[in-house]
């Protein structure tokens, strides 16, 4: 049985100057964002966690994407990175409002 694991990971950022405001990072629906485990990977079984960062927009969709931290494996790097990048994110907020920010996403390839 195959088990993939998404973790987010919510920080607080602290803007410098006479106000201080909160950051609230993007976030994605787990259950609707599923990456394929790729066959080579399924083959050698390999397995692992990869960590990436995604820089999503106002409107939900990722401007930009790397990993973070590899699973030693680039199969299943690229796979996630991939997948999560086509999904759909709730957009971040600052000072309330959508804003551009950087959402932190743990990847777990398991067999």
């Amino acid at each position: 049985m195959n088990k993939h694991l998404i973790t987010f990971i919510a920080a607080a950022t602290l803007v410098s100057g006479a106000a201080f405001a909160a950051e609230v990072p993007a976030s994605v629906d787990a259950a609707k964002c599923k990456a394929e485990y790729p066959k080579a990977s399924l083959m050698n079984e390999e397995q692992g966690a990869v960590s990436m960062a995604f820089l999503v927009s106002a409107g939900g969709d990722v401007v930009e994407s790397k990993v973070e931290k590899s699973s030693g494996f680039k199969n299943l790097d690229k796979a996630a990175l991939k997948a999560l990048s086509a999904c759909k994110f709730k957009p971040g907020t600052k000072d309330g409002a959508a804003a551009q920010t950087w959402a932190k996403v743990d990847y777990v390839w398991s067999l």
